[in-house]
């Protein structure tokens, strides 16, 4: 099987009557998925797409975001999914970037993306909950699915635009088909009775892959929720019997201070990524879920599984665990020397889940390889056993005075207190020491410990270079789409000034 769109042609000749998508009241059975998707692949193809050509996507976690995407890939397009809560500006760069000549969105972020249409000269369809489908039985289905070949882009997956404008990594058929099955047959071990939790965003890998393509590699049922709150998603773990969890450490977090009340039977497993989760935090999630909880690692670039606790071996909390299937890993230092057991090096990735490159950006594309490895940026060891660990993002790593340290390891120390409810260590500016090591807190309801205390606290636990010396009690931290907490917003906030 080469062409993502083939999953759901699978899923429906095996299981067509069970329920595919969930959302609210909102049901679709895998043989209504694959009309609608049949129907929006015609529809597309007499507005002119033709292999090759990109639909940009725009829309929450509804159900009509799966049949757009599985409708742009059976009559051939590239889907390129969009955040969308973007800005007009925002969706325009991505338009002309990509050079989409259809946009397909939500009437609950149509207006901005409208507005990028129009600035970008392409055509915006707007997928009405109301209407949609009923507007699609208009049009019959288009038959097969395309002549796809295993290394033609399938999805451009446009990256946070962390160190400047954002990339576009083109993702192959190959790279998600494989990533898919692989994290529905070996990771997850999921099936048709199974039920995955759609609240990560769709338009992320994380989500993309996790929960929407491997839920259809599995003919299982993905259960969405438009946005993540902590109520309601337990209310929909209850009602729609979900039996696996899939989340980012934020969200966790919320999960136990919202505070879990019932009994989740159907619950079988938890998933974790997107970025490192703190070992109290994930010791706490077992004891109110009851459920055993997977760490794994990835990227946009990488489809984005690269590395997951392997449910058949035994668990190292704190650990990304393996090599997935068909990926190999290794670490790197900077001048390309593989590094040995117990050493930090930049983690690098080869294997069938790697990008084909960064669209049109050649220049970018080679920075990121080296000798066919993809160099991910995270500094990691590896123990005896072959598990991996994270150690920090290379461009996080705080040098105080000539000393490297490594925010993560900070961190844990602070998710330890009982007071703490998340924590983001960060380094900034320091005329004396280059970088000084500084701390923002949100503390737990009802909490009265002080920042001086806190500081005392890391303090007493770890060397002396390493403790924060500043540290900022706050309400909340800034947070990405995933809730991935967004450490350069911190870094370059005036809670950051060195206290006078």
């Amino acid at each position: 099987m080469t062409d993502l769109s083939a999953l759901l042609a699978r899923a429906v000749r095996h299981h067509a009557d069970r329920t595919a998508v969930r959302q609210g009241a909102t049901r679709l059975t895998y043989a209504q998925l694959d009309d609608l998707t049949g129907r929006l692949a015609a529809l597309l193809r007499t507005k002119g797409l033709r292999a090759g050509d990109r639909v940009a996507v725009a829309m929450p976690n509804v159900a009509q975001f799966p049949v757009v995407y599985y409708g742009a890939l059976r009559a051939g397009g590239v889907v390129v999914p969009m955040n969308p809560l973007l800005k007009s500006g925002e969706m325009e760069f991505v338009l002309r970037d990509c050079g989409a000549r259809l946009l397909v969105t939500s009437p609950s972020c149509s207006e901005e993306a409208e507005a990028a249409a129009v600035l970008a000269g392409a055509e915006c369809l707007i997928a009405d909950p109301a209407t949609f489908a009923a507007s699609l039985c208009t049009v019959p289905p288009l038959a097969g699915t395309p002549d796809a070949a295993a290394n033609d882009t399938a999805v451009i997956l446009y990256t946070s635009g962390t160190t400047g404008t954002p990339k576009g990594a083109e993702l192959t058929h190959r790279n998600l088909v494989s990533n898919a099955l692989t994290t529905a047959r070996t990771l997850l071990r999921a099936g048709p009775d199974d039920v995955l939790f759609g609240g990560l965003p769709l338009f992320h890998a994380f989500g993309q892959t996790c929960a929407l393509n491997t839920a259809v590699a599995a003919g299982a049922g993905l259960s969405l929720l438009p946005r993540f709150d902590a109520g309601e998603a337990l209310a929909t773990l209850r009602h729609d019997e979900v039996t696996v969890f899939l989340g980012v450490p934020t969200m966790y977090g919320a999960l136990l201070r919202h505070g879990i009340e019932r009994e989740l039977p159907r619950l079988r497993l938890a998933v974790s990524g997107g970025a490192s989760l703190p070992v109290e935090l994930l010791h706490a999630v077992e004891r109110e879920l009851g459920v055993t909880v997977l760490e794994g690692y990835g990227l946009s670039e990488t489809s984005p599984v690269a590395c997951f606790n392997p449910p058949d071996r035994p668990r190292r909390p704190g650990s990304i665990g393996l090599p997935v299937r068909g990926v190999e890993l290794r670490l790197v230092a900077d001048d390309g020397s593989v590094v040995g057991h117990g050493e930090v090096g930049e983690l690098a990735i080869r294997g069938e889940n790697v990008m084909k490159g960064y669209w049109n950006r050649p220049d970018a594309t080679a920075d990121a390889f080296r000798d066919g490895w993809f160099l991910s940026g995270d500094l990691a060891r590896v123990d005896e056993h072959g598990y991996y660990y994270v150690v920090d993002r290379k461009k996080d790593l705080v040098i105080r005075g000539g000393y490297n340290v490594y925010p993560r390891e900070i961190e844990e120390v602070l998710y330890a207190h009982p007071d703490v409810a998340e924590a983001a260590v960060v380094g900034v500016p320091d005329p004396a020491r280059g970088e000084e090591v500084a701390a923002v807190v949100v503390l737990r309801a009802g909490a009265r410990v002080t920042a001086d205390e806190l500081r005392d606290y890391v303090r007493q636990r770890v060397a002396a270079y390493k403790y924060p010396r500043i540290v900022r009690c706050v309400d909340a931290l800034p947070k990405g789409a995933t809730g991935k907490i967004l450490k350069r917003e911190i870094a370059a906030g005036p809670l950051m000034a060195p206290p006078v």
